[in-house]
C-alpha cells in the first residue's frame, strides 16, 4: 500500500523518487491467488487483526519468498532510493489473559456433565460442548503472545520478499546502513531479528545466521516514545485510555440485542448456562479458531460453533473497538501518532537532500507495526493521518450488516 511518494526530478534520463511505502508483511498486492489451504475456515474473512497472513494473501502458498513484482507498485519511471516499512510482527501466541479466559470457558464445558441433548447436536450430529472439553486446551500462560516459530518464519519471508522486490536498496553495500527500530515487546524484538536474520539469509544462502548483535547492521534499536507513542501522550492517556465513558459504544453493543442472540445460541450449541457467558469469552472462543488455523495449521472445533451471521458481528464489535480508542472515533487517537510521522518525514526530507548531493540514501525500516497485534495500537491511530478506512458516519453500538 503506498503511503507517499517524493520524486526528484532532475535529467529526463535519469529521474528518481523518494517512496514511503507501508508495507503489510503479507505483501498482498505482489503475489497471485492460490487455492485455500488444506486447514480453512469460512470465518477467516472476519477475523480482522488476527487473520491468518496466508489467508489474506493466498499467494503466499505457492512461493512465500518471492513474490511478483506489482507493475503499478513502482512505475518506470522512477528508482526508489529511500525505504519506509511499517511493519507488523509476526504469527503470536495468545495473550495470557485471552488464554485465562479461555481457560475459564473450557472449565464450563468440562462442568457440563457426560451426556448432551441430542437437539443441541450440530449438522453432523455432533456434540460440539463434548468435542471442546475434549479437545486439548495446550495454551499456557508463559505464552503471553510471545512469537511463534510460525511468525519467525513469516518475518524471514518477508524479508527476503524485499530484498527480491528492491534489489537496489537491499544490497550487499547497503546491509551495514540499515536501521531496524522496534518497540520494547519481546513479540516485536524476535520479530525483528527474525527480519534480520531472513536478510542475511538473502545474503549468504545455505548458511546459518549469527546473532544480530554480531551482524553488520546490529540488532532491532528499542525506542518506545517512538513506537509506543500512545504511552507518552498524556492527553491521550487521560482522555481515552483511563477514561472509562470512552468506549461506551463498545460496552453498549456488548448488552445489545446481536451480542445477546450470540449469547444464547452459544450457550445453546454448548450446552452451558448462558447467565456463565459474556461477549468477551465470546470473542477469545471466536478467536480461538483464527490461533488454532494461525499457529497450528489445523480447524478446531471452536471454528463451528460460529455461522458468517455471527462472524459478522464479532467482527463489528472488534472493529467497534478499535475505531473509538485507536481510530477516527476521537482526534487525539491520530494526533497522538505526530511524533512517529514527524520521524519519518524528517527521514524521506534528509533522503530527498542526500540524493541532491549524489549521495546514496540507506533503507530505513521504521517499524511502529512491531508493536501490539491484540490492539494495533501503533498503526490504527496512522489510518486517520492518511485519511484511509474511513466511515462515512461514526460507528455507534448498533449494527447494520455491511
Amino acid at each position: 500500500m503506498l503511503r507517499g511518494a517524493r520524486c526528484l526530478r532532475g535529467a529526463p534520463s535519469a529521474p528518481s523518487a523518494v517512496l514511503a511505502v507501508a508495507l503489510l508483511s503479507s505483501l498482498s498486492r505482489c503475489s497471485l491467488p492460490e487455492p485455500e489451504p488444506p486447514a480453512a475456515s469460512a470465518l477467516s474473512a472476519y477475523f480482522g487483526t488476527k487473520t491468518r497472513y496466508e489467508d489474506a494473501n493466498p499467494g503466499l502458498l505457492r512461493d512465500p519468498e518471492s513474490p511478483r513484482r506489482d507493475p503499478e507498485l513502482l512505475e518506470e519511471t522512477c528508482t526508489p532510493v529511500q525505504l519506509v516499512g511499517l511493519i507488523r510482527h509476526g504469527t503470536r501466541y495468545p495473550t495470557a489473559k485471552q488464554i485465562r479466559k479461555l481457560r475459564q470457558l473450557h472449565g464450563l464445558l468440562e462442568a457440563r456433565g457426560p451426556g448432551g441433548d441430542p437437539a443441541a447436536a450440530d449438522a453432523a450430529g455432533r456434540d460440539l460442548g463434548a468435542a471442546l472439553a475434549a479437545w486439548p486446551l495446550w495454551y499456557a500462560d508463559w505464552m503471553d503472545g510471545q512469537l511463534v516459530e510460525k511468525g519467525r518464519q513469516d518475518m524471514r519471508q518477508l524479508a527476503l520478499r524485499l530484498a527480491s522486490l528492491f534489489p537496489a536498496l537491499f544490497s550487499r553495500e547497503n546491509y551495514g546502513r540499515l536501521q531496524l527500530i522496534t518497540s520494547s515487546k519481546h513479540r516485536c524484538v524476535e520479530s525483528g531479528a527474525a527480519f534480520l536474520k531472513g536478510l542475511w539469509q538473502h545474503y549468504h544462502p545455505g548458511l546459518t545466521p549469527p546473532d544480530v548483535a554480531d551482524m553488520e547492521c546490529g540488532p532491532p534499536r528499542i525506542n518506545d516514545k517512538l513506537m509506543r507513542f500512545f504511552d507518552h501522550c498524556e492527553k491521550f492517556l487521560t482522555e481515552v485510555e483511563r477514561n472509562d465513558t470512552a468506549l461506551y459504544h463498545v460496552e453498549a453493543f456488548k448488552t445489545g440485542p446481536e451480542m445477546q442472540n450470540i449469547l444464547k445460541k452459544v450457550a445453546a450449541t454448548l450446552q452451558v448456562p448462558v447467565n456463565n457467558l459474556n461477549a468477551d469469552l465470546i470473542q477469545v472462543a471466536f478467536f480461538t479458531c483464527s490461533f488454532d488455523l494461525a499457529i497450528k495449521g489445523v480447524k478446531s472445533p471452536w471454528c463451528d460453533v460460529f455461522d458468517t451471521d455471527d462472524a459478522m458481528v464479532l467482527e463489528y464489535l472488534n472493529d467497534l473497538k478499535q475505531y473509538w480508542k485507536r481510530g477516527y472515533g476521537y482526534t487525539i487517537n491520530s494526533r497522538s501518532s505526530c511524533i512517529l510521522f514527524q520521524d519519518i518525514f524528517r527521514h524521506l526530507d534528509k533522503a530527498v537532500e542526500q540524493k541532491k548531493r549524489l549521495a546514496l540514501a540507506a533503507p530505513i525500516l521504521a517499524n511502529p507495526w512491531f508493536s501490539r497485534l491484540d490492539s494495533q495500537a501503533s498503526t490504527f491511530p496512522s489510518h486517520p493521518s492518511f485519511t484511509v478506512y474511513a466511515s462515512v458516519s461514526p460507528l455507534l453500538d448498533s449494527f447494520t450488516p455491511q
